[in-house]
């Protein structure tokens, strides 16, 4: 109950605190608009709209994995599913008959054709879908994960046949769709990136690697926040010129014989001991590799994976996830938008969710697992609260900037795309 509890406070809070507690929002993740949105402790479980399960229904539509991959569409299915069940509200998910945007928009126009009113869809994969459906079905609640302003404007900008450049500023996002009736949540990855990067550091890793899907927006935020992270732990301990960093791109989202030769040179001919492989099922690779070669580690993303990379390269291979709160962002936004009929603090707006609590970091949008993570002596529990503690109030900053990589004392080797 205390953690329902905690869920809905976050989400009064999040709109208020998230950009003054936590670093600027990039340029296409606006800073994260101020609401009202009500909040009942005393009767958490308790539909305010006592209409709600008649007046709602909820579909999820998977981007181009399923429900059980482990990462953003299992989590984001989870959290639907959870809430749907304990508030007697119905609820389905579609899954997509391919990879595009038209087969995204299908899916979606199959889950209205049946009557559901709310629909959930995860990855920066369906800006083209919202763009596209949003003001062709004014009458539907669209709730879009990791859907930033710069990724609708790229799909608005291109569909009226204009060129986009990649400076959502110059843009007005209105003059091309309207789409007041959608609601867009994107994360602070570099936070996480951070905290795996100080971890996987302290806990005595000198040889990192980052293996990055595609170099799009959010992956390059999880790789720069990363390197920040193990820069910070280098020079606090003194080891800044032992320990380096070896950064690539696949330039895909999915793990192939070719990354994985790439991870094998990593792992067997330079020594990486441990690489972040951080977008969508590349970290295949990553495991496929470091299971050839005696205690190499691999570090998860967006959830925690330590289970699924156990199922495939065996037990204590994951040092830790840099995790998203998917589940938890779903669950409160269905909360105070169903229950609390608090729609109009949703619609139309981008928020970027990062850090809500500096005691309890469970309640974060953005961290790592304390059940998985292999916490020593060398950064126990303890030690990964005090750098949340530190990081909400301010004390540690972590630059946002996509644009070059961040300045560092430790050693950062950058190849660029391992694919054309």
């Amino acid at each position: 109950m205390k953690k329902i509890i905690a869920l809905l406070m976050v989400l009064a809070m999040v709109f208020a605190v998230v950009a003054c507690k936590t670093t600027p929002a990039t340029p296409d993740t606006p800073d994260t608009p101020a609401t009202d949105a009500p909040v009942n402790p005393d009767t958490p479980d308790q539909p305010v709209n006592p209409d709600a399960s008649a007046a709602y229904k909820v579909a999820m539509v998977t981007d181009y994995g399923d429900i059980t991959d482990e990462s953003f569409n299992q989590a984001t299915y989870e959290g639907c599913k959870e809430f749907c069940e304990a508030n007697n509200v119905e609820f389905t998910y579609k899954k997509p008959s391919g990879d595009s945007t038209a087969e995204r928009v299908s899916a979606v126009e199959a889950a209205i054709d049946e009557g559901f009113n709310v629909i959930v869809m995860p990855g920066f994969a369906f800006a083209g879908t919202v763009v596209e459906v949003a003001p062709k079905y004014p009458d539907t609640k669209f709730i879009a994960l990791d859907v930033s302003m710069g990724d609708l404007l790229e799909a608005a900008v291109t569909a009226a046949g204009q060129q986009y450049d990649y400076n959502p500023d110059n843009w007005n996002l209105a003059d091309f769709v309207d789409v007041s009736n959608t609601y867009c949540a994107v994360y602070q990855e570099e936070l996480c990136g951070y905290m795996a990067g100080v971890a996987a550091v302290k806990l005595g890793y000198k040889h990192l690697g980052f293996l990055g899907g595609m170099a799009v927006p959010a992956v390059i935020r999880y790789g720069y926040g990363f390197v920040q992270g193990a820069n910070a732990a280098a020079v606090e301990l003194g080891i800044a010129n032992e320990v380096t960093v070896e950064y690539v791109y696949g330039n895909q989202f999915f793990g192939d014989a070719d990354i994985t030769a790439y991870m094998d040179t990593w792992y067997q001919t330079k020594g990486v001991e441990v690489v972040f492989a951080c977008g969508g099922g590349i970290y295949t690779s990553a495991v496929e590799a470091a299971k050839k070669v005696e205690g190499s580690k691999v570090i998860g993303v967006d959830v925690d994976q330590a289970a699924i990379i156990a199922g495939l390269g065996g037990e204590g291979m994951t040092v830790t996830s840099a995790m998203k709160g998917l589940a938890a962002t779903v669950k409160a936004t269905l909360t105070d938008v169903i229950l609390k009929d608090n729609w109009a603090a949703y619609a139309g707006k981008v928020a970027n969710l990062g850090l809500v609590s500096g005691d309890d970091p469970t309640v974060n949008f953005v961290q790592i697992p304390m059940e998985s993570t292999q916490w020593a002596d060398s950064f126990t529990q303890d030690d990964y609260k005090a750098l949340v503690a530190k990081m909400f109030a301010g004390e540690i900053t972590v630059s946002n900037d996509i644009g070059d990589m961040p300045a560092t004392e430790i050693t950062v080797n950058a190849y660029g795309n391992i694919k054309g």
